[in-house]
């Protein structure tokens, strides 16, 4: 029944949002004026900066599905490594926030003028913090600290939303908004995606912001920059619709889950027992060069196999050189400091 619930929810935010970007667009320089003073304050204001805590690990909800390697090298130190990226990355990127800003921007113009355009109360608006902002971003930022297992670690993120729904009965709901762009092609909102669900990255990561904010449910919602076309008829839109939205019930089983999994990799921190490294998971690994120098020569004889292996075997060209790139690179770095240390 809860399923039921979160899978209407993710219905009623789609038909919310292509009815208010159905009407005509709205210009309201008094509420643009007052989400920049938001902004401002909260940008001015030193006393309101939400700092990691010290002293302890920290994980953001992101990283819940990151790879444990990496995860294991941050809770014992290392710093994220930033290196250079092709510019179309770094655009993609910009994009991706571009896209959450438009749809937090949206419901806020909403609240204020849906009803007028569509002859309804809206159904979602964003619940407000204790200075009347609403929530979501910073002003909705904070650090969660858990203690689970005999480990102690904080949760630190800003949320996309947290909303109040209104449901037919009336009864008003608290709901997580988690906004995620696609730009590849259109295909990526279609219905074939939408059979196949939301991605385990993204599901994992509103666990913990269910755990933060003490939400029940909440709402993928991927939005897609690339369009089938300007005119479509309504079976193309049906088919290849730009937005798609999926429903989460998160039970107290789903956040032990991703608690569970930082506990032990603090525990395993600790210990200096480190979990064995995911190729899979390398692209967005964000300590590469840490882990590289970490793993020992078993460790390393064993992913040396296993790519071999690959390369000989039936699986996507794709994945035969992501492998290979991420053995290359690892094997370049502790050769570099060899090299280092011989001189």
């Amino acid at each position: 029944m809860t399923q039921s619930i979160a899978n209407k929810i993710a219905q009623d935010l789609t038909q919310f949002l292509n009815a208010f970007h159905s009407a005509p667009e709205v210009y309201d320089d008094e509420l643009d004026a007052q989400l920049f003073r938001w902004n401002a304050d909260w940008l001015t204001d030193k006393s309101r900066k939400v700092w990691p805590p010290r002293g302890i690990p920290m994980f953001s909800p992101s990283a819940a599905n990151s790879d444990a390697r990496g995860l294991y090298e941050k809770a014992r130190g290392a710093k994220r490594e930033y290196v250079a990226q092709p510019p179309h990355q770094g655009r993609w990127k910009k994009l991706g926030t571009a896209i959450g800003d438009l749809i937090q921007r949206d419901i806020i113009f909403a609240e204020k003028h849906y009803a007028k355009l569509c002859g309804e109360a809206p159904r979602f608006v964003f619940e407000r913090n204790d200075r009347g902002e609403p929530m979501f971003e910073n002003f909705a930022k904070k650090n969660h600290v858990v203690n689970r297992a005999g480990t102690t670690f904080a949760l630190s993120g800003k949320p996309d939303g947290i909303m109040l729904y209104t449901a037919d009965d009336g009864k008003v709901l608290r709901v997580g908004l988690e906004v995620k762009s696609k730009q590849g092609s259109y295909s990526q909102t279609s219905g074939f995606q939408a059979r196949k669900g939301p991605k385990d990255d993204h599901v994992k990561q509103t666990y913990c912001y269910s755990e933060m904010y003490g939400v029940d449910y909440y709402v993928i919602l991927y939005v897609n920059a690339s369009k089938k076309g300007w005119t479509m008829t309504p079976e193309d839109f049906a088919k290849t619709p730009d937005i798609l939205a999926f429903g989460l019930h998160i039970t107290d089983a789903m956040r032990a889950e991703v608690l569970d999994h930082f506990a032990g990799i603090v525990s395993a921190a600790k210990a200096g027992t480190p979990p064995k490294l995911d190729l899979d998971k390398w692209t967005f690994l964000d300590f590469k060069r840490a882990v590289s120098l970490s793993l020992s020569e078993e460790e390393l004889a064993e992913i040396q196999r296993m790519v071999s292996a690959t390369l000989r075997s039936s699986l996507p060209d794709g994945k035969k050189r992501d492998y290979a790139e991420a053995l290359a690179f690892i094997e370049a770095v502790r050769a570099e400091e060899s090299a280092k240390e011989a001189a």
